[in-house]
């Protein structure tokens, strides 16, 4: 039985909507020579048995090495993760992305979400946090609007071009509606924020700035005099952390004066998995928490003075009228969260530290080896986290062999 959810006549309505009168005409724009005519080229179909043999086959043409490491980076890392991890997160009980608006019968998932909350708030140094967002990207677009509702009208919003490209191109994607808002300001050649551009906009119209902590280059910046400078302009301060395992090593954002810190928790529990899904982080001033995004679980107690979890907070279109929403997010990535979670839970506070200590001594054992290397330079100075910018003549994988041959 084949499932067509429209009608002839919704799908005659939709196209009228679109302004035209067939679905063929929806692929107009597209070359008529690189449209597919006819079925495509695949083989029959197999059982699953069959399938699964041939999957098992295909895996093992797969390189198994040191040629088969990713450097790639970026916001997305493979660590390592216990197995214990995927044994609890795959039970009945937590494998599921269900929403949980019914708090009688969804008090684990609702403690689950809690828990995140509360590490979340311990990693960031900040009050309050929220059930998540999708991943980093839209975490730190999410603040930047935020940034507009709380600044009122203040509409100048300051994002350095050391931030996470990826999470930029997100940022003028999601605030497209609010014309010249954003405004990128460059790095100096050391790849830190340039002090001179930042000064042009400190003033009565700027709401909010973004530090990037560690920025895309890796580098753990001392922002101490931004965050000053544009407090005293009125302005919020936003950050962004790709990678919150560096926090366990350096001052979290709430310490230093943040006002609001975003995130992505993929590198605490969770595989690239090519990619996603991801789980966003978002942190706040304790103050901001009816304007953050999202939903927020809290916990209280029943009639009977029993503990209890519910969904405390949930300004979102779902549940308030649109126009009064602070968010289109439609949930969170729940799942992902408790992957987190539970992550974080064996880690512990001290195993926590320890991996993050790690980090920074075999970053900085990489650093140096690579330096070594003939035709290769480190265009950055400063304190790196997990990541650092070569500057190289030759081929990566040349590079790589001279490395692994010192």
């Amino acid at each position: 039985m084949r499932y067509i959810p429209h009608t002839p006549e919704e799908v005659r309505d939709m196209l009228a909507v679109c302004g035209v009168s067939s679905i063929e005409d929806l692929f107009r724009t597209i070359p008529k020579a690189l449209r597919c005519r006819g079925d495509l080229n695949l083989p029959k179909a197999l059982d699953e048995r069959a399938l699964l043999d041939h999957a098992q086959d295909l895996s093992g043409t797969n390189a198994v090495g040191p040629q088969s490491r990713s450097f790639l980076g970026g916001g997305v890392y493979r660590h390592y993760i216990p197995q214990a991890v995927e044994d609890i997160v795959r039970r009945s009980e937590f494998l599921t992305p269900y929403t949980p608006y019914q708090p009688e019968v969804a008090q684990g998932t609702l403690q689950t979400i809690f828990e995140f909350q509360t590490m979340v708030s311990e990693i960031f140094g900040m009050p309050v946090a929220n059930a998540s967002t999708y991943d980093g990207s839209t975490s730190l677009a999410e603040s930047l609007l935020m940034g507009l509702r709380i600044g009122k009208k203040r509409k100048k919003l300051l994002i350095p071009a050391n931030v996470h490209p990826e999470y930029r191109e997100v940022a003028r994607t999601l605030l497209n509606g609010f014309g010249d808002s954003l405004v990128s300001i460059p790095y100096t050649p050391s790849g830190t924020i340039d002090r001179a551009a930042l000064g042009d906009y400190l003033n009565d119209a700027l709401a909010a700035c973004v530090i990037g902590y560690p920025n895309f280059f890796g580098i753990v910046e001392d922002v101490s005099d931004i965050v000053a400078k544009v407090h005293q302009a009125g302005g919020l301060v936003l950050t962004t952390t790709p990678e919150p395992l560096s926090l366990g090593l350096f001052s979290p954002p709430g310490e230093w004066g943040a006002d609001i810190a975003t995130g992505e928790g993929q590198s605490l529990g969770l595989a690239p998995s090519f990619g996603g899904p991801l789980v966003g982080l978002f942190a706040a001033r304790e103050e901001f928490l009816r304007q953050m995004p999202g939903r927020l679980c809290g916990m209280t107690t029943d009639t009977k003075g029993r503990r209890g979890f519910v969904l405390t907070l949930s300004t979102r279109e779902q549940h308030i009228r649109r126009e009064k929403a602070t968010s289109n997010i439609c949930t969170n990535q729940a799942l992902c969260a408790t992957q987190m979670t539970v992550y974080l839970s064996l880690l512990g506070k001290e195993g926590f530290k320890k991996l993050a200590l790690l980090n920074w001594q075999r970053t900085e054992y990489a650093r140096k080896k690579l330096a070594a290397v003939s035709g290769v330079s480190l265009p950055f100075c400063g304190t790196h986290f997990n990541e650092f910018v070569l500057t190289t003549h030759q081929p990566a994988d040349i590079v790589l062999q001279k490395l692994s041959e010192r």
